[in-house]
């Protein structure tokens, strides 16, 4: 898709991990949830209008990274939501909760304050071990 960027909320709030076909991998910059965004690469801003194909394949990569989320930062539940009010770019939030987290049980979307980020070498870790799970290409 030529018209496909990123919204700049996106860019500014997450690190790029790479790609999942045409589903770009986001990691949210704030350390204290492992909090991924998946976002397709099309205009189209509701889950239910994708194309069959790309539905198929965004829900294919929320259920592998939903697996790897949890076993690699050993949450014990996770919340998936495709809000866009405030960036109405469709995406979709994968995040690990654990009952010990400092949100618990609040949602993540407006709670999470100025809060510390993912140093460069965790980011890095977190991209090879979900590449070598095959969540990126």
């Amino acid at each position: 898709m030529t018209n496909f960027a990123l919204h700049p909320q996106l860019q500014t709030d997450c690190f790029c991990l790479g790609r999942r076909g045409e589903i770009t991998v986001l990691l949210h910059r704030s350390a204290l949830l492992p909090w991924f965004i998946l976002v397709p690469a099309t205009t189209v801003i509701e889950l239910h209008d994708l194309p069959s194909p790309l539905r198929a394949a965004l829900h294919h990569c929320a259920d592998q990274l939903g697996r790897f989320v949890l076993a690699y930062f050993a949450c014990e539940k996770l919340n998936v939501a495709a809000i866009g009010n405030v960036v109405p770019q469709l995406h979709l939030h994968v995040v690990g909760r654990r009952t010990d987290d400092a949100l618990w049980p609040r949602v993540v979307w407006g709670n999470v304050a100025a809060a510390a980020q993912h140093a460069a070498p965790a980011v890095a870790a977190i991209a090879t071990a979900l590449r070598a799970q095959g969540g990126l290409d």
